[in-house]
């Protein structure tokens, strides 16, 4: 059998550099260290404006949050990425993306100024921003991987366009989550998750205990499938 801890596991860590609000590198942080628990290296390459990327060599793709400046800067260099990450998505590998990560995902964005910052359309979802209505504070919601607590600070608010196709990553127990009418929070489509929760959501060990166990397939799937080409 082979050893697939031979080689590291490669995260992608989209514009980490303009897309970390509120302790979300922090995600990151904590997968490098349930995968070296399990005997695994862990290689991370932060992709930025300009740079090139293919999803397909990485094991897991996170894209954090950023604020209205940055992800109108960012969403005109990642629709460069949309094919890559479509293909990665569809296919069932393991994503991560919080606030505005989750919401670039979608179709668009409109942000306070009434500008439309254009997603990648890559999910059937987008989201408004309500000046009025600034949704933070502690958060609190059931998901399929148990109760997750975490902090959340967005004017933006998140909705399905085909929810019979999309499902929320959980039910609102405290806090906004999406928004204020559904009470549901994030995103959960295949192996990807979107999510509002910030602080960094994956200090609940329940769901990256899951996503660390996803990336190890994906990482497996990927040196086998590697190694019958070669």
């Amino acid at each position: 059998m082979a050893d697939f801890k031979d080689k590291p596991i490669k995260i992608a860590y989209l514009y980490e550099d303009l897309m970390n609000t509120y302790g979300d590198s922090g995600d990151v942080k904590v997968l490098r260290y349930l995968l070296a628990k399990e005997g695994y290296t862990v290689a991370v390459d932060n992709v930025s404006l300009g740079d090139p990327f293919d999803a397909s060599h990485y094991d897991f793709v996170f894209f954090g949050g950023g604020q209205d400046f940055e992800q109108t800067v960012v969403a005109k260099d990642l629709l460069r990425h949309k094919a890559t990450l479509a293909n990665y998505i569809h296919a069932g590998h393991p994503m991560l993306g919080i606030c505005g990560g989750y919401q670039l995902l979608g179709d668009y964005y409109k942000t306070a100024s009434g500008t439309t910052i254009k997603g990648l359309g890559i999910l059937p979802l987008h989201t408004v921003f309500k000046a009025d209505s600034r949704m933070i504070g502690d958060t609190e919601f059931e998901t399929k991987f148990g109760k997750v607590k975490a902090f959340e600070n967005h004017s933006g608010r998140t909705y399905f366009d085909k929810p019979d196709e999309l499902k929320p990553l959980g039910k609102m127990i405290t806090g906004y989550g999406n928004n204020p009418e559904d009470g549901v929070e994030g995103l959960h489509y295949k192996n990807t998750i979107g999510s509002y929760a910030h602080g960094p959501l994956l200090r609940n060990i329940n769901i990256a205990q899951a996503i660390a166990k996803l990336i190890v397939t994906r990482h497996q799937n990927r040196l086998s499938q590697t190694a019958v080409k070669n």
